[in-house]
């Protein structure tokens, strides 16, 4: 009988709502991309939004899922998600050592992570936001020029590609209270399919998956930041109903009055 109510309430903590998850504000601002945007502009305006401070763990997508049952391994219609969707879990409605409660989620399709952001008021971050977010340290707004913050962020993704990843919030937050920008997984973006430009298009400014490789560094401002272009090169690889291993995400909600460009 005692087992039983400590189950429950370990099941019941595991499925507390993902609506009360903490979003910290990013004020708006001007930022050099390195992706080439349409018509060629780098430097963007940025307009301030807030930003989910942790990944999308398992616990909350679990919480999601049992609240809507379509997103269910084994209810997802196909068109949405591949047969490795949440694969890690070791069932429908059980997460299992595969995957710790703290843990973000992954093998996730950009479907199901929008669905997720949806069901707390929020959407998807365009890349442009979340390359804006995640260009900030501890102390600056942008450290992109520091080679040895760039170098410790490139060796610890690579050193986790692969492997499972580690509990969100391991890492101390950015100056805009953001945790594991660059270090955990990668995440998905609202707008991931088109980050790159198609030097082959015969229409100017036609919007394509990433030529891996080949059009990836054209595309590049900077191309020593390898950290980032390993990150778009694997976004852009997948399709919006895939999942992976080391892909995540996390959700943005608008600021009313901020203008977006």
């Amino acid at each position: 009988m005692i087992r039983s109510v400590l189950l429950a309430c370990v099941f019941a903590l595991l499925a507390v709502p993902a609506a009360g998850a903490d979003y910290e504000r990013v004020p708006g601002g001007a930022f050099r991309s390195v992706l080439a945007q349409e018509g060629g502009a780098r430097t963007l305006e940025v307009a301030a939004f807030r930003m989910r401070a942790l990944p999308v763990t398992n616990a909350e997508f679990l919480a999601f899922v049992q609240r809507q049952p379509r997103w269910r391994r084994d209810r997802v219609a196909a068109l949405f998600a591949t047969p490795g969707y949440l694969s890690r879990w070791s069932g429908p409605l059980a997460l299992g050592a595969g995957a710790p409660a703290r843990q973000p989620v992954t093998r996730v399709s950009w479907f199901a992570a929008r669905a997720y952001c949806a069901s707390e008021g929020a959407r998807l971050p365009r890349w442009i936001e979340w390359e804006y977010a995640a260009a900030a340290d501890a102390q600056r707004r942008d450290a992109r020029a520091d080679a040895a913050w760039r170098a410790q962020a490139l060796a610890r993704l690579t050193a986790a590609f692969g492997a499972p990843p580690a509990e969100a919030g391991r890492d101390a937050p950015n100056v805009y209270g953001l945790h594991d920008m660059r270090t955990l997984v990668w995440e998905w973006v609202d707008d991931y399919a088109a980050l790159f430009v198609n030097t082959d298009a015969r229409q100017p400014g036609e919007a394509s998956l990433l030529g891996l490789c080949g059009g990836a560094a054209l595309a590049f401002a900077d191309r020593d930041d390898y950290a980032l272009l390993m990150r778009v090169a694997a976004l852009a690889a997948l399709a919006p109903a895939d999942g992976a291993d080391n892909v995540g995400f996390r959700c943005v909600r608008d600021i009313e009055g901020a203008e977006h460009p």
